[in-house]
């Protein structure tokens, strides 16, 4: 039905080099940051919160690896180029929070687990 890529930021740098991130990246004391960077569902299957539970498990795999700061980058609106990176209220009912705007159509989110 689906699923969701998420990895530490070893595991997934490729963000690093966007230049719209660079001046995003946490600052300061960051223990371990995870990224949760992709989210594919069946066709048949959206819309029927089974992005959520893919998330919900990504964060319950994070907390079981020691946990840190986590990162997501869903869309703003719908119609968006990334669309598979999720929606802001969906990260929103996880405790997320926007940190900034990332491009035309995405946001950078956090949360500490």
């Amino acid at each position: 039905m689906g699923w969701c890529q998420y990895g530490s930021m070893e595991e997934l740098p490729r963000i690093d080099s966007n230049p719209s991130y660079r001046g995003l990246a946490p600052k300061g004391d960051v223990k371990r940051l995870w990224r949760i960077t992709c989210f594919v569902v069946d066709r048949k299957h959206r819309r029927q919160g089974v992005a959520s539970v893919a998330l919900k498990g990504a964060l319950e795999a994070i907390r079981k690896k020691g946990g840190g700061l986590v990162e997501a980058y869903p869309i703003v609106r719908w119609g968006a180029y990334r669309e598979y990176l999720g929606t802001i209220s969906m990260f929103k009912r996880e405790g997320f929070k926007i940190v900034a705007p990332f491009g035309e159509s995405n946001v950078v989110m956090r949360k500490e687990i």
